[in-house]
């Protein structure tokens, strides 16, 4: 058997971990405008998965084919800043 003070415990304990876990729906707190843009960032990733081809794709890859060419303020771009350096279509 518990004691009262487990008890009490476990309770606390539970209502955090719910608190903690309501808190956490950091997708639904943000703005309007960024959920929109997220949504179709990853519209965008899951059709170049469906497309397939050889480009590289990815802002790594982009990344590192850009050290390759020594492009100057690649650390700082982004996946199409990167590929629009590189002459790929973003």
């Amino acid at each position: 058997m518990a004691t009262e003070k487990q008890r009490v415990a476990a309770r606390r304990n539970v209502k955090k971990a719910a608190k903690t876990a309501k808190a956490k729906k950091s997708i639904a707190s943000m703005p309007k405008k960024t959920r929109t843009a997220l949504g179709k960032q990853g519209a965008a990733i899951a059709e170049r998965k469906r497309s397939g081809g050889s480009t590289p794709k990815s802002r790594q890859e982009l990344y590192q084919e850009a050290q390759r060419r020594n492009v100057a303020g690649r650390s700082k771009m982004g996946r199409a800043e990167l590929a629009k350096a590189l002459g790929h279509k973003p």
